[in-house]
């Protein structure tokens, strides 16, 4: 059978099986299976556990659960609306300032949780009905929570540009810095908007709050800057040349874990346990994903499926823009779709080759991915934060919230196109920090 109608067949196989309820991890090995058992024969079940164990086979997966029990410990205590309360001081006499301090609280947040959802759940209980409460529109206070907490896949550290990484063997750690002055530059259009949807508004509601004292400004800095600390000191260990990011975010889970336990009092043995819980759940699950990909990507190749995409897109006389176009649409309906993690263990091997022979940056490209990924986080079918949002807020409609999160999916499609024209964007702190690549 011709690779390329074989490979159709596997999508619609994979697609089918997917949407039949089974977990991705799951699907993903039974389709494996069955595709190599009607074309390799029953031999090819030897080698699928010798894969599925040797995909973990990594020491750059410690990572993984050492961040998501870094973000645990921070969602499990205050420091979420302890942040969103701080920024809230700051900015009450900013137009459109409860929206923008929600906003930044919610780039902070991901900053040191790295989870979207949990992003959502620990600003948003606080935002929402406070902007709802000072006459801020449901849509309006329900979006804005909904799309800052998508910021969590793409601002440092994030586990899903650890995943890339480990798919695609490319440097987690420039990975990181590449999601830097594009996580600022969505912040920044987010701002952007929220300050010109209010002013636009002309609602004098929205532009008074209660006024702070600067000692009731400053009195809430203490509870937030030993995170923030925490993270920036991350940041540096890392860059800094002083360890591995696996051995840093063992540092960071453990530091994170200590000022949990000395700032908001998470001591008792039953709180400690939840977020080990937690993170133990949410760490075997993607490193399910992960090994389960590993056997979908050897079936892919082992039928060259892989080799033949690769080889046909490559003779495709079109420009390569047009290419990237098509790619960015392929992933966009993936997100709606798929979780980011399970997209880009799925994609990555098809598309790396592909992105890298039409001359583009594998950097760059991760950021490119993450973004259609934040939009598939808000976006139906199986958009999370939009349900999210719905659980904290069950009285706004679930239509209301994504109306209001659709002004921040525009400024996402505005940041890929500024990054198609700017890709330094995204490779220049990489470069300056680490190095040019050979």
């Amino acid at each position: 059978m011709d690779p390329l109608i074989l490979g159709a067949i596997v999508a619609v196989a994979t697609i089918l099986v997917l949407f039949s309820g089974v977990s991705v991890a799951l699907g993903l090995l039974i389709v494996s299976g069955g595709f190599l058992v009607i074309f390799d024969g029953m031999r090819s079940l030897e080698l699928m556990p010798e894969i599925l164990f040797g995909k973990l086979d990594n020491f750059a997966l410690l990572s993984i659960p050492m961040f998501i029990i870094m973000g645990a410990s921070i969602s499990s205590t205050r420091a979420g609306a302890d942040l969103y309360e701080a920024l809230e001081r700051w900015l009450t006499r900013v137009p459109g300032g409860l929206v923008i301090s929600n906003l930044g609280a919610c780039a902070l947040f991901a900053a040191m949780s790295g989870s979207s959802p949990a992003t959502c759940a620990a600003i948003g209980k606080m935002g929402i009905p406070e902007m709802r409460k000072r006459g801020y529109p449901d849509g309006v206070a329900a979006g804005s929570i909904a799309a800052g907490g998508t910021l969590g896949i793409l601002i440092p550290p994030s586990v899903t540009m650890i995943v890339y990484g480990i798919a695609t063997e490319t440097s987690i750690g420039r990975l990181f810095l590449a999601g830097v002055l594009p996580g600022l530059l969505l912040v920044g259009l987010f701002m952007a908007w929220s300050l010109y949807s209010t002013w636009k508004s002309g609602d004098t509601n929205l532009l008074s709050a209660r006024s702070y004292t600067w000692k009731e400004r400053f009195e809430v800095l203490p509870r937030v800057v030993p995170f923030l600390a925490i993270i920036l000191g991350v940041l540096y260990a890392m860059y800094g040349g002083i360890a591995t990011p696996s051995e840093t975010a063992a540092v960071g889970a453990l530091l994170c874990l200590i000022i949990a336990i000395a700032i908001y009092k998470l001591w008792h043995p039953r709180d400690l346990w939840v977020v080990l819980r937690d993170s133990t759940k949410e760490s075997v699950m993607i490193l399910f994903i992960i090994a389960a990909a590993g056997v979908f990507s050897y079936m892919l190749s082992s039928l060259y499926i892989t080799q033949s995409i690769a080889e046909w897109i490559g003779t495709l006389d079109v420009n390569r823009w047009v290419l990237m176009g098509a790619v960015n649409v392929f992933l966009l309906i993936a997100g709606f779709f798929l979780p980011p993690v399970a997209v880009i263990l799925m994609a990555a091997p098809i598309l790396l080759p592909i992105i890298i022979t039409a001359g583009f940056d594998p950097i760059w490209f991760a950021v490119i991915l993450t973004i259609n990924m934040e939009i598939g986080l808000i976006s139906p079918p199986v958009g999370l934060n939009l349900y999210v949002i719905s659980g904290i807020a069950p009285d706004i409609q679930l239509k209301t919230i994504l109306l209001g999160s659709l002004p921040f999916v525009a400024c996402m499609v505005v940041a890929i196109v500024l990054l198609c024209l700017f890709p330094g964007l995204a490779t220049w702190l990489p470069d300056a920090i680490m190095g040019a690549r050979q």
